[in-house]
This record gives structure tokens, sequence and C-alpha cells, in this order.
């Protein structure tokens, strides 16, 4: 079983944030050109929000506000739930599943090192139980 260490170190982590005063059209530029789902909200370098294309679509498109004049503490989901570089991959399963999230931040000693999605970690178990069906087969061939 991997831990987030190890998806993190597979995938060469980057932080994609914004400050909770930027406008909301800034966040969604953001997400567009990294081709995310989601985006950290960042004040003095701590973790106080993420925002999600799911956040966008009920808190800006469904209520009728502008993306260019509502700021993204406005709409930033301020509860975050993370993960540490401990955790493993069947942990973050099960909070994604039980929380109906997908994105994890990562966050050690304070400091966000990284982002986990739901894609990371389905691949990562697909992988794992490749890996085991492979050593099986190769046990049942010896």
């Amino acid at each position: 079983m991997r831990t987030v260490r190890q998806l993190l170190e597979a995938k060469a982590p980057e932080v994609f944030a914004i400050g909770p005063d930027a406008p909301v059209i800034d966040a969604i530029r953001l997400m567009a050109e990294k081709r995310i789902g989601a985006v950290l909200v960042l004040e003095g370098g701590r973790l106080v929000g993420i925002l999600s294309e799911r956040d966008y679509a009920r808190k800006i498109v469904l209520q009728g506000r502008s993306s260019a004049d509502t700021p993204v503490r406005t709409i930033m989901t301020a509860e975050v739930i993370s993960i540490g570089l401990d955790d493993t991959t069947d942990r973050c399963m099960q909070i994604v599943t039980d929380r109906r999230i997908r994105h994890l931040p990562v966050v050690h000693n304070g400091q966000v090192l990284g982002v986990v999605s739901i894609g990371d970690l389905v691949k990562a178990v697909i992988e794992d139980q490749q890996l085991e069906l492979d050593q099986l087969q190769r046990y049942i061939a010896s």
C-alpha cells in the first residue's frame, strides 16, 4: 500500500494557489490554464480554503453572481480536509468516498506540499492491483 509521500514523489507535485481576495474569475482562469479541478486558497502561506469547479457552479452560476466581482473567499470551501505524508492510499480513498470530495491538500508542519486528487488515487490503486496480479501470475506459473 502506497503512502501520500510516494504519490507526491511519483507525480512531481506542484501547488497551484490563489489568494482569498482575488476575484473568482482569476481562480477559474488558473484552473483552466493548468487543467485542474480545484485551486488552493493560501493567505500568508497558510491554507485557508479550497475552490473547486463545484463551488463555482453552485455559488456563482446558480446564484447569479459575477465571477469578476466576487472574491474567492466568498465561495471557497473554508473547512479543508487535508492529509499528511504518511497517510495511505486506502485512507485517502476512504476520505474522498465518505466526504464526497475530489482533492486532498497534503500538509506537513503547516506547509502545503501538494494535492492528491481522486484521479491520482485511482491510478495508484490500479497500478498496485496490477503489480499484485502480476506477482500472483508469476507465483502460479512457477
